[in-house]
């Protein structure tokens, strides 16, 4: 081969390496990032944003991240962090590792900028999934819009909360708050507009999308919020009591000296987290999980919380931004793989199943407000195979639905007036029918796979989808991203219909199903009404870990 053409071979090939490569300058170093195949944006993943503390401290709240002389090749390795393999997630494929605080940045084939940024916190019960489970790369191809999401910390690892310096609680939302401060530290050399974020999530990530706006610690840090199928006062968003909670994993793992805080708090810090990591998600019956965000003690100065989310809004002293908020119309698919499990468990003692943030002050008014429920909820049927129907409704109440409407109550009656409220039904005949039934509907956050990509394993090809669903999705991804860029989802002289923001009262609200319209009457009606009524008699509100030397053993 002649020199020369070797040298023009050489000069080629560079030319197309730098087309499909981008750098971009950090405040840690320089970043690789690299053109997506089917071109559109150029994609920056396992950016380490922050660094997990090891050993002893494992528990405490993040340390700045790393800093690099060469720059970064942000190429995808699939970095996940500690969590337990369950039926819901095939971890298989990933690289599950303790420091495992990375954020992953998909920035549209554009030189433009001061570009609108979306943050996505993802969902999994705060104890599965990571930042990349759900792709955004359509969204950002059709949208001149940079999306971030990233991992942050689950379980016991990220939500441990003893009270005490070791494990003062709430590490993994000190890592979302850290996340938010490196995208205002840098997403200006990506493009983006660091004045202009807006965060959204679905599930355990939309409840941490709202916990963010009431938290002095996230203020300032972003602009608007999409919370998607969960909220800041459900029963799933906040532990009730993390001591006890504590000790109940604690005895999971063969540990019973749980009434000695030393030896507890030895036990936790002493133990690798692969040793200590079981899975719990989903499994119990009263809709709380083991470890969620807490209400701290005051123990150090990064303290999330020191009071609890319902308190928060009541007194008005948190920031209000505008907020898109909304539930899919068959919420309670979440709990479809307990059915077989639970059913003749509820026909026996269906107190067991009502929501944990309630408390009665004798167990024969607990049963007669159960027996009220089952029988609004199932009538004279049992819970079975033929009313799994009613079964759906009740868990999608208990967890999601009515807590949007108890958080929008909220939040208006304490001066919120930019709350945009919606009911997702869409559903399409490909859409699987609810097991022993005929029905479809619109499963927990399906919204969120209308937006992005759809859901985790499935490709992310959407010239197989129907017309009908293309559509959907189209309208879906216009709607959030005005209301990213506008702070309105529905701007003037749009084609859809006006949206208005929400009253105390659930109304009014989009319906997004076949047509999308303003709903008719008010958000849940009289399934609303129920729980309002029994909230407003026998709610319990969550409590701190009391502090050392003041231990209720």
């Amino acid at each position: 081969m002649r020199p020369a053409f070797i040298v023009l071979l050489v000069v080629v090939l560079n030319q197309c390496d730098a087309s499909e490569w981008r750098q971009v300058h950090t405040a840690q170093g320089d970043v690789h990032g690299r053109k997506d195949p089917d071109g559109g944006l150029y994609s920056f993943y396992n950016i380490p944003y922050a660094t997990v503390p090891t050993g002893p401290d494992k528990y405490k709240a993040p340390l700045p991240g790393p800093v690099w002389q060469e720059p970064l090749v942000a190429v995808d390795k699939k970095i996940v962090c500690w969590q337990a393999n369950t039926q819901l997630m095939d971890l298989t494929f990933t690289n599950m590792q303790e420091d495992c605080l990375i954020a992953n940045v998909f920035v549209p084939d554009t030189e433009e900028k001061n570009l609108p940024v979306l943050v996505i916190i993802h969902g999994g019960g705060f104890e599965i999934g990571y930042g990349d489970m759900i792709s955004p790369k359509n969204f950002v191809r059709t949208k001149k819009i940079i999306v971030v999401n990233f991992n942050y910390r689950l379980g016991v690892h990220g939500f441990l909360c003893l009270g005490s310096k070791t494990a003062p609680g709430n590490a993994g939302l000190k890592d979302q708050v850290a996340l938010l401060r490196w995208v205002k530290r840098n997403i200006a050399n990506f493009g983006g507009n660091p004045d202009d974020v807006t965060v959204s999530g679905g599930s355990a990530g939309s409840m941490s999308t709202q916990l963010l706006t009431l938290s002095k610690s996230a203020e300032g840090l972003f602009t608007k919020v999409i919370p998607e199928s969960g909220v800041d006062v459900s029963t799933a968003a906040f532990q009730l009591d993390p001591l006890d909670n504590a000790k109940t994993y604690a005895r999971m793992l063969n540990f019973t000296d749980v009434d000695d805080f030393k030896a507890l708090e030895e036990f936790y810090k002493n133990f690798s987290l692969k040793s200590i990591i079981v899975g719990s998600f989903g499994t119990r019956q009263n809709a709380t999980f083991l470890f969620a965000p807490c209400m701290e003690n005051d123990t150090d100065d990064q303290s999330m919380f020191t009071d609890y989310p319902v308190n928060i809004i009541k007194k008005g002293k948190y920031k209000k931004v505008p907020t898109l908020i909304g539930i899919a119309n068959m919420e309670g698919t979440c709990q479809l793989h307990n059915f077989d499990l639970w059913k003749d468990v509820m026909n026996e003692k269906f107190s067991d199943f009502l929501p944990g943030d309630l408390q009665f002050p004798s167990e024969e008014e607990k049963e007669e407000v159960s027996k009220k429920v089952k029988e609004f909820y199932f009538g004279d049927q049992p819970v079975g195979d033929n009313t799994i129907l009613s079964y759906i409704d009740y868990f999608g109440d208990i967890i999601i639905n009515f807590p949007t409407w108890r958080s929008v109550k909220l939040h208006v009656e304490a001066g919120h007036d930019q709350i945009y409220l919606y009911e997702y039904s869409f559903v399409e005949d490909s859409t699987p029918v609810v097991p022993h039934t005929d029905v479809r509907g619109a499963g927990h956050c399906a919204q969120t796979g209308a937006l992005l990509d759809g859901i985790p394993f499935v490709s992310a090809d959407e010239s197989k989808l129907s017309e009908e669903y293309k559509q959907m999705k189209s309208t879906i991804r216009d709607i959030w991203y005005n209301f990213a860029v506008h702070r309105s989802p529905i701007p003037q002289g749009s084609s859809l219909p006006a949206w208005p923001a929400a009253g105390a009262d659930g109304s009014p609200y989009m319906s997004f199903g076949k047509t999308i319209d303003l709903g008719n009457g008010t958000f849940l009606g009289e399934r609303a009404q129920l729980w309002n009524d029994i909230y407003e008699k026998y709610y319990k509100a969550p409590v701190a870990p009391p502090k050392q030397g003041r231990i209720d053993l």
